[in-house]
């Protein structure tokens, strides 16, 4: 069915159409068809008219032409514009002019791999009727590639199809057992080039520099033809994956039906502190409308836990008793078993299952079928991410939708009031360093072990001597006249990891009568996600964490069925250990505001507990102390540092609470007499004092007693009526609940939540720390952010140089908050009694900008 008769109902709808913010309708583009090429091979000709092809797309064709002269190609057209068939037609067309010529099909997920051999299979299977006695053996050779196949693949097949991951660790290790393959390697087809961006895609570059080292070895030269979405740097990004000359095809001649791009804004449902509807529950709400009207979609969200959460959501049975259909509603997202995927896949293809819950695993371009709606569960983190999701909505000539649900991150809401920006701009550049001093060794190991080194020679086009003999004087290496040669025992591919910083997998066990591994967790997160009392969520089932077994590298899990999920709590410290770049910045009279710096940092952080929160209602029903080992990261980071002056302005408006409270000289008397009136015992868990003295707090925060001088007036503050006693692990809880956030701590909450969106990284690739009074390590009060990446991948450089227009967009995010004082929409909330920090940010910004 057609979606727009929903849509024109939502239009009219008034639960619905006074939260639609942004409606941007793209009209229907015709195919610019082209005749095939006369070059073009009979067997092959023929083959596309019976799979009912009789022309190409004008942007096929050019990539045809291009791809016949030799020369390295980037196309970079719309999703379902037909790219796989721009590079399948030359590179088909020379194996059956050329026996002996092999391709290499590069993919950045073992999904995406399977998509597109099924795709290829079918070309294949018609091509072969149609070119007797010439077979074009086609197969997948990655980690679940039965053992007993390899062999045969490695001797047979003339196209292969695997993702950088294998080959890194998989083939280039072994590169003799491939040596006919890499003797008459004509053809690399790396796809999804965007994906290969950050720390993914300095690892991968380090990679195809191997690939073409050991393609020479071999004598071969291969031809590179790739393949991606829109960025704004598509032909520098290809040049610096291959370290080679590309011609760029952008021009898209593929048709289209109907677009629809809307944005929906959750209703507010307290606006004092700024509050909306839960984009989860709202996108659960959405979707069960498409469900209804039987439009299949998918819905994108940011992490593993938000798929389990809205699955859990939309699986359970509204108030009417009325549910979705067994197995119609599915979640997909990394630490699946690929048996569990597939299977998803196969039901998106058959339209068995009508929605999908996934992170951006299912983002790239896998042929899922017809859907005709996609939801983005708030923004995705990148103009190229949204474009890329949204585009996975309909096929051909068909209407489709793409809805963003807007959370309330700032960016979200900063989208929300200027959606122009989000249709309107030019996708974001993706940036990658392939000389990363880490990554680089990392790989330059790599090579060495898969070849020696001569003296002199580089590794794509970097110099490598200074490398080697560093890995000389390390042991790992011994140089012989003028040639480099492994020595160590290890096999260095196997400890890296292209996709984090840790290459260590942890197996989830179900402790059942047969005990079954149900998914997998990465180094880096198994002390946040599966730490002991940890509930895992996994296909909507909870269950609970009982043991975890650092050496085995395992996780055990049971079956659980409370009402409530666990969040970390984590402690961080820094230390500074070089200063790269710093400068005092002043204002119109001279005065110096603050200081922005960037230089390198030791970051170690531990998990030292956890909540539990009830689903839906988010209530906090207590925290639990872990004793876990901490974990160290040696990286880069951007600060900001606030100057005296500036604190001592704020702190006479009444503006800056990070200086410590002064609770006056009497203090220490009146917390004596607290405790003995409470007999040194908590007032909210009873347990009593032993060893450490129990804290005195203030029920209402002391800052909250300002008077109209702006001065505390301590004696109400400090009435004995609002003071009590309560034990550390109570205090902190009391605090989390009633807290009074100050203007730093607002800047750095909103700087988090942009900073990605700038950089064109995830979230997830930054980190925070707030110094609010001064310490040995930052003198003055200071806001960090860093990179969650060892020794750094650029985002602290960046953002040192977009200091200035940060601070801008931060100053418009919080300037133009519909709330009073203090929201997840701009600088956070301030505590459910406790005072926000709206103003405080706003008057530290308009200081700073000054």
């Amino acid at each position: 069915m057609s979606i727009l008769p929903l849509l024109h109902r939502w239009r009219d709808d008034p639960e619905m159409a006074p939260y639609l913010v942004a409606w941007e309708r793209l009209p229907p583009r015709p195919a610019d068809l082209r005749p095939f090429p006369a070059d073009l091979p009979f067997p092959l000709g023929e083959a596309l008219r019976a799979l009912g092809i009789d022309s190409l797309y004008s942007h096929q064709l050019d990539a045809w032409g291009l791809a016949r002269r030799g020369v390295h190609v980037v196309l970079t057209t719309g999703t379902a514009s037909g790219k796989s068939l721009a590079y399948h037609l030359p590179i088909l067309a020379d194996l059956l002019e050329n026996p002996q010529a092999r391709a290499l099909y590069l993919f950045p997920t073992k999904a995406l791999a399977q998509d597109q051999m099924s795709g290829l299979e079918r070309l294949r299977r018609v091509l072969e009727r149609y070119a007797p006695g010439i077979v074009f053996p086609v197969a997948i050779y990655d980690g679940d590639t039965p053992s007993s196949e390899r062999l045969v693949i490695r001797k047979r097949a003339r196209l292969v199809l695997t993702n950088p991951d294998m080959l890194h660790a998989g083939i280039l290790p072994h590169h003799t057992d491939w040596a006919d393959f890499f003797s008459n390697l004509k053809f690399v087809v790396v796809d999804e080039m965007h994906a290969y961006r950050g720390v993914f895609g300095s690892h991968v570059a380090n990679v195809l520099r191997r690939l073409k080292r050991v393609a020479a070895f071999y004598r071969a030269k291969p031809q590179f033809l790739l393949t991606s979405a829109s960025i704004a740097n598509p032909r520098q990004l290809a040049e610096m994956l291959i370290e080679a000359p590309v011609v760029w095809i952008e021009q898209d001649g593929s048709g289209r039906g109907e677009r629809h791009y809307l944005i929906y804004n959750p209703p507010m449902t307290d606006r004092v502190l700024g509050l909306r509807k839960n984009v989860l529950t709202e996108s659960a709400v959405l979707s069960r409308r498409l469900l209804a009207e039987d439009v299949q979609h998918l819905l994108f969200v940011r992490s593993r836990r938000s798929v389990e959460f809205l699955l859990r959501a939309l699986t359970l049975s509204l108030p009417d008793g009325e549910s979705p259909r067994p197995g119609a509603v599915r979640g997909y997202r990394s630490g699946y078993l690929p048996s569990q995927r597939r299977e998803i896949e196969r039901g998106l293809r058959d339209g068995t299952i009508r929605a999908v819950v996934a992170t951006n695993a299912l983002e790239l371009g896998m042929d899922i079928g017809g859907l005709e709606a996609v939801i983005l569960v708030g923004f995705p983190g990148s103009i190229a991410s949204f474009r890329q999701q949204a585009g996975r909505a309909g096929r051909g000539s068909d209407p489709a939708l793409a809805l963003l649900v807007a959370s309330s991150d700032p960016i979200d809401q900063y989208l929300a009031r200027h959606p122009d920006y989000l249709f309107g701009r030019s996708p974001e550049q993706a940036l990658i360093n392939p000389d990363h001093l880490l990554i680089l060794l990392q790989h330059l190991r790599c090579a060495l072990f898969e070849l020696p080194f001569q003296r002199g020679e580089t590794f794509g086009k970097t110099e490598v001597d200074a490398f080697l003999d560093f890995l000389v004087e390390n042991g790992e290496t011994h140089r012989s006249q003028d040639r480099y040669y492994w020595m160590a025992n290890a096999h260095p591919a196997a400890g890296v990891s292209l996709r984090s910083a840790s290459a260590k997998t942890y197996a989830l066990t179900l402790l059942t009568d047969r005990p079954q591994t149900i998914g997998t967790v990465d180094g880096e997160s198994v002390f946040w996600m599966a730490h002991p009392g940890a509930v895992y969520l996994h296909e909507a089932q909870s269950y609970r964490v009982e043991r975890l077994d650092l050496e085995q590298q395992k996780v055990f899990l049971a079956p659980f069925e409370g009402d409530y999920f666990t969040e970390p709590i984590q402690q961080t410290e820094i230390r500074l250990q070089l200063v790269s770049e710093q400068e005092a910045i002043l204002d119109r009279s001279s005065e110096i505001t603050h200081a922005r710096g960037c230089g390198e940092l030791l970051v170690t952080a531990r998990v030292i507990g956890f909540r539990k929160v009830r689903w839906f209602s988010r209530e906090s029903l207590g925290e639990e102390n872990l004793d876990l080992p901490p974990s160290t990261l040696q990286t880069t980071g951007y600060w900001l540092s606030v100057a005296p002056a500036t604190v001592e302005r704020l702190t006479r408006e009444g503006l800056w609470t990070n200086a410590p409270n002064h609770y006056g000289p009497e203090w220490p008397q009146i917390r004596e007499m607290v405790r003995r009136r409470d007999h040194y015992r908590c007032q909210v868990c009873g347990r009593p004092e032993q060893g450490r003295q129990h804290d005195v707090h203030h029920k209402i925060p002391f800052r909250m007693f300002r008077g109209a001088d702006g001065k505390i007036q301590r004696e109400k503050a400090n009435a004995l009526d609002n003071l009590t006693t309560l034990c550390p692990e109570c205090h902190r809880l009391a605090e989390q609940n009633v807290r009074v956030r100050s203007g730093l701590a607002g800047l750095v909450y909103v700087l988090r939540h942009l900073a990605p969106f700038f950089l064109m990284c995830d979230a997830t690739d930054l980190g925070s720390f707030l110094e609010p009074v001064g310490s040995a390590v930052f003198p003055q009060p200071t806001l960090v952010l860093y990179d969650r990446v060892p020794a750094g991948i650029g985002f602290s450089r960046k953002l040192y140089e977009m200091h200035f227009d940060l601070l801008q967009q931060a100053l418009d995010v919080v300037e133009h908050c519909a709330c009073q004082d203090g929201c997840p929409s701009c600088v956070g909330p301030g505590g459910e009694q406790g005072l926000g920090s709206r103003q405080e940010t706003l008057a530290l910004l308009k200081l700073l900008i000054k």
